[in-house]
């Protein structure tokens, strides 16, 4: 039997099969929960507190005290997102700004200008930077355990050039200013958070040198056969982030008023906990960025905040950082993974 070619034509074609991976079949309704959660939970909070604590919460000056309060946080975590990017931990950069900072109240006692004071603390933490970038580089040890040692090494010269007292006396009045005037009601010290963190958002996202730091931290061999100098980026940025720590020990100086030699090693867990908690926002690769550790910061601080003025007791704020951190650490590795 044959047939004609009408009744070919007049067969019903099979419907175009879709594949299975198709876009059209796997589009899904994404609100920004993988790259924007914690905007979102940053949200949840302020609505959160504002019913449970409204008198206290809801009030003008809890969000300008909280910018104020962070930006120190801020700067001290943008000095450490160099280093991080290119693999490097640098766990004496809290207390290298805690050198600092006593550092330029005692050269202003000894009768120095209060810039060139804050030249030498700058350059202080510049030092050492160039310390930790030899001990990894050429000692070959581990950034890790470098740092951490250099950590304790700064908290004794602390302590040795302070004689372990609060220094309070012979501090220039235009050096506070520096760190406690506002301007348009907004604390200085956050304006100075904001250029730093703009210079390293543009320095990271926009430049060959910037992505360089971060092919050294995802790969350090492929960067090396690429042609990266490897060792010198881990030098610089170890150097970079330790100048930034010494620059916010100078803020931290002039907000306070004092060079406390207890002021600087608070700051690591919280410095850590925004860094590594701010490489699961924004970025998609999981890498740590200057905008999604900017959400981290007022994140933690406003849910650390809510807390206290609701009357939890003082240890929340180290229990909130410490979860948080491994939480963060978590998810940074997970979403490292699956990019």
């Amino acid at each position: 039997m044959t047939m004609t070619s009408d009744s070919v034509e007049q067969q019903p074609s099979p419907a175009k099969a879709q594949p299975d991976n198709d876009p059209r079949r796997r589009r899904k309704f994404n609100a920004g929960f993988d790259r924007f959660s914690g905007i979102w939970i940053l949200g949840l909070l302020v609505v959160l507190f504002g019913i449970w604590v409204p008198d206290t919460f809801l009030q003008t000056s809890t969000p300008q005290t909280i910018l104020a309060d962070q930006s120190v946080t801020g700067i001290l975590c943008f000095g450490l997102i160099l280093s991080v990017a290119t693999g490097a931990f640098d766990l004496s950069i809290a207390s290298t700004m805690g050198l600092s900072s006593c550092v330029v109240i005692l050269l202003q006692q000894d009768g120095w200008n209060p810039v060139l004071a804050s030249v030498v603390a700058i350059l202080c933490g510049a030092l050492v930077g160039l310390v930790n970038g030899l001990v990894v580089v050429k000692l070959g040890i581990d950034s890790f355990i470098a740092t951490l040692g250099m950590s304790s090494v700064l908290v004794a010269a602390t302590y040795w050039v302070t004689d372990g007292l609060v220094l309070f006396e012979g501090i220039s009045p235009g050096f506070t200013d520096f760190g406690t005037q506002r301007w348009m009601g907004i604390s200085l010290p956050v304006f100075y958070m904001i250029v730093i963190g703009a210079v390293i958002w543009l320095f990271l996202d926009f430049r060959p040198a910037g992505r360089m730091l971060y092919a050294v931290g995802r790969n350090p061999q492929a960067a090396r056969l690429a042609g990266v100098r490897v060792d010198r980026v881990i030098f610089l940025t170890l150097i970079a982030s330790a100048t930034i720590a010494g620059f916010a020990g100078v803020v931290l100086a002039a907000k306070l008023g004092v060079g406390n030699p207890t002021s600087g090693p608070p700051y690591l867990l919280p410095v850590f906990t925004a860094v590594f908690l701010g490489a699961t926002q924004i970025d998609r690769g999981g890498r740590a960025n200057v905008l999604g550790t900017l959400v981290a910061i007022y994140l933690l601080a406003t849910g650390v905040k809510g807390l206290q003025l609701a009357g939890a007791p003082s240890y929340v704020n180290d229990l909130f950082n410490g979860v948080s951190l491994i939480v963060a650490l978590a998810l940074a590795l997970r979403k490292r993974r699956v990019a």
